[in-house]
């Protein structure tokens, strides 16, 4: 399949819209031992709980916020291991995780911000783009579509194109396609595709416009 793309922006950011809400904070500060049910506003909770994180040890903090959103993928050993590899900045280099790396994205910032800096300061990029099919103009854009289209426009040092070459020539299920992309959103015009900067960085984009062609794998 061929596809033409125009990238119209690329954007770093270190913090998610609406990746915490009301009753996240609440909960963490339950967990904390730092409960105030008298506050409902998102913004005096988030400074409540960075005063109960930041009197933690910074291991144990992390601790506490990963067995809160992942104690349903992973046993007690896994989250210690977690907590500590977080503060050490060697997760992304350890990647059979891909399905959880947006909400350790999340738990990261949240950390780092706590802590005025002594967790790692992940990122994540954001591209606005318009993609245009060559036969079908109303074609549904996927996920695993966008990623291997932009994967074609990437510098060679790449991850993505060192960790899946054979899902990106389609000789294999491309299944990691949708946790490597947290979100594709349709727009008015075009489309806004989130990632971890680990995964595409604003460097490592060739050129604003280009040509794709890519393959699907098939079980025939």
């Amino acid at each position: 399949m061929k596809y033409t793309i125009k990238i119209h922006k690329i954007s770093t950011v270190d913090e998610l819209e609406n990746a915490w809400n009301i009753e996240d904070f609440k909960e963490l500060l339950r967990r904390f031992d730092f409960a105030n049910d008298t506050i409902n506003d998102l913004k005096e909770l988030r400074e409540l709980l960075f005063m109960a994180i930041a009197d933690q040890d910074p291991s144990e903090a992390a601790r506490i916020v990963l067995d809160y959103k992942l104690s349903d993928y992973l046993n007690e050993g896994q989250i210690d291991s977690l907590s500590y590899e977080m503060l050490v900045d060697k997760i992304s280099e350890e990647y059979p995780r891909i399905r959880l790396h947006k909400t350790l994205f999340c738990v990261n910032q949240l950390l780092y911000k706590a802590f005025n800096g002594k967790f790692p300061n992940t990122k994540a990029t954001i591209v606005d783009f318009e993609i245009f099919p060559k036969k079908n103009a109303d074609e549904t854009i996927t996920k695993e579509i966008a990623l291997k289209c932009f994967t074609q426009n990437l510098d060679s040092h790449n991850v993505i194109l060192r960790l899946f070459g054979k899902q990106l020539d389609g000789e294999e299920q491309f299944e990691e396609a949708n946790d490597i992309i947290w979100n594709l959103e349709k727009k008015e015009i075009g489309y806004t595709l989130t990632t971890s900067e680990y995964f595409m960085s604003k460097d490592e984009f060739l050129k604003p416009e280009f040509d794709s062609e890519i393959d699907f794998f098939s079980e025939d």
